[in-house]
């Protein structure tokens, strides 16, 4: 391992800019460095070339790692290629980061990780809305205990519109499905807010509007967890009618979102009966100054986002749709606690 972790950006499209984004992020950080970007169009290698000057570039990922002078490689390609693409990075020896969703099925995020394990080098996912505010503070809240045991939770997002039908992210066989953009942040909010044992997952899936659109028009997810807890999730192309991000119930109180802030109800003592509380970020290291610390110091410095958590997201996502199809609720196939 060079003193300053060397990163390769597998990705630049003009979409966002998220290559370019993870480029800048890693240079920012005391510790790492860009120092290669591939991009199958020459055209974004030579885009990326004149953003970074002092980088390679390369239009093969057989020639970068062939070249391999690079410690971390960070895949923001579309979803279907974070798995096979990722692969053999892990198996070359690299470390890996990947944005998010993880993969598109269980299976490829296990591979993943037994994968980086075998060849002991350092996997995590870009789960970056794990640092915004509207979920930190929930997630504090509800771990304060301000509405006691948590037995129920709705989340929504969606509207009504035909998606983009030049985007990959509304082809199925791309991104994985409607529940595969947003729903991984959603999700993932989700499974840290509640961090119980998932028993079951039961989806329903609809596709009645926009059928030039091979994604699904909306998605529905509800899992059951091992302490009673039941959480629905909701994201849809075709709601004339919406309702807040968050509302849930506790044993003695409720939370629901309402634009900026929480309106909060308690009945546990030491608590205001009725509340509002405005968003607080996330203290602590960002994301790269995370990875850095857990290179250099793994046993004191534990992964935010460690690979396990990013894989109980895809079970989620893999499962609601397998449940939508079989018409029943489908097992959680193995426990996801780190």
């Amino acid at each position: 391992m060079a003193d300053e972790i060397r990163g390769a950006v597998i990705g630049y499209g003009a979409a966002f800019n998220m290559g370019r984004h993870h480029a800048h992020a890693m240079n920012n950080q005391d510790g790492m460095k860009t120092v290669a970007i591939l991009d199958i169009d020459k055209a974004r290698t030579d885009a990326a070339q004149k953003d970074f000057a002092d980088i390679e570039t390369f239009n093969s990922l057989d020639d970068m790692l062939a070249w391999g002078e690079f410690d971390v490689a960070v895949n923001v390609l579309p979803h279907n290629l974070h798995h096979p693409v990722t692969l053999p990075c892990l198996q070359a020896g690299k470390h890996a980061i990947v944005e998010k969703p993880f993969t598109i099925t269980i299976a490829e995020a296990t591979e993943l990780i037994e994968t980086a394990k075998k060849k002991e080098v350092v996997l995590t996912v870009h789960h970056n809305r794990r640092w915004d505010a509207d979920f930190w503070t929930l997630k504090n809240l509800v771990a304060s205990g301000i509405i006691g045991q948590v037995y129920n939770v709705e989340m929504w997002g969606g509207g009504y519109g035909r998606p983009n039908p030049n985007w990959w992210r509304s082809v199925k066989a791309v991104s994985g499905g409607a529940f595969y953009d947003w729903g991984a942040h959603f999700i993932d909010w989700l499974l840290n807010v509640i961090p119980e044992k998932m028993i079951n997952i039961t989806g329903f899936f609809h596709d009645l509007v926009w059928h030039d659109i091979s994604n699904e028009d909306h998605v529905h997810g509800i899992i059951r967890f091992a302490n009673g807890c039941s959480a629905d999730i909701q994201m849809s192309n075709i709601a004339k009618v919406g309702k807040p991000r968050w509302r849930l119930l506790g044993s003695h109180g409720s939370i629901v979102s309402d634009g900026g802030k929480y309106k909060i109800l308690s009945e546990v003592e030491g608590f205001d009966k009725e509340s509002e509380v405005g968003f607080s970020g996330r203290p602590g290291p960002s994301f790269y100054t995370n990875f850095v610390a857990h290179v250099n110091d793994p046993e004191n410095n534990p992964l935010i986002v460690t690979p396990e958590s990013a894989r109980r997201v895809i079970a989620v996502l893999e499962l609601s749709e397998k449940s939508a199809h079989s018409h029943q609720s489908e097992t959680a196939p193995y426990e996801f606690e780190e």
